[in-house]
């Protein structure tokens, strides 16, 4: 037996199905954003290391939050959720930076 596609099941099983692989393929999108991301954050800690340099800048963390935040809005996605996102990105990136240090 075929699935009827005005069968409402059916129906929903296809958009799940699409909905899923957009879904996969953003999470991609992310991971490769993400190892794109760390690779230019890991040059700025070796920049910081080789000129003993700190390795946060609390101010431009805080304005980077700030930004994020503001897109967010502007996105329709949660800001506390991008602050916090953003903060664990911004932990991970430091913990990199201080690996670098002497």
């Amino acid at each position: 037996m075929t699935a009827n596609i005005a069968d409402p099941v059916a129906r929903a099983a296809g958009l799940l199905a699409e909905h899923r692989a957009s879904i996969d393929r953003l999470d991609a999108i992310l991971v490769y954003t993400l190892a794109e991301r760390f690779k230019h954050t890991q040059a700025v800690g070796r920049l910081k290391a080789d000129h003993d340099l700190p390795p946060s800048d609390p101010a431009r963390e805080a304005a980077q939050i700030e930004r994020l935040e503001r897109l967010a809005r502007e996105a329709d996605l949660d800001p506390e959720f991008a602050r916090k996102f953003l903060n664990f990105v911004i932990a991970e990136v430091i913990r990199h930076h201080e690996s670098f240090q002497s």
